[in-house]
């Protein structure tokens, strides 16, 4: 069963930066970080092949965010720099088993969810 678990969250001051990990055990083929603001529809930030180099960003972070993993500790990375007021949000990891689906920034995209952790980046 894979079960993501975040850490890392916190609160920054704009112009900041932070990093989430999420530990994730068991056999993945994409992971990614989501994040869902207070009102708001969950969105997807970044994305990543598990083992490979191939990343996808949302527009919003290109630039300033940057999606890692390292394979021998099964963690996935999201590091978050320039931080704006409007990065605040719950952010979540995700997880999915198939080579197939829906775009990378869709939630049905991802089977396994993890229960979030906050970033909070006051002006």
């Amino acid at each position: 069963q894979v079960q993501p678990v975040e850490s890392g969250g916190g609160s920054v001051q704009a112009g900041g930066s932070l990093t989430l990990s999420c530990a994730v055990s068991g056999y993945t083929y994409r992971m990614g970080w989501f994040r869902q603001a207070p009102g708001k529809e969950r969105e997807g930030v970044a994305s990543i092949l598990t083992g490979s180099s191939s990343t996808l960003y949302a527009d919003s972070v290109k630039g300033r965010f940057t999606i890692s993993q390292n394979n021998a500790k099964n963690t996935l990375y999201l590091r978050m720099t320039g931080l704006k007021p409007e990065d605040s949000a719950m952010y979540y990891c995700a997880a999915d088993q198939r080579s197939y689906g829906a775009p990378w920034y869709e939630r049905s995209r991802y089977a396994y969810w993890g229960q979030g952790t906050q970033v909070t980046v006051s002006s």
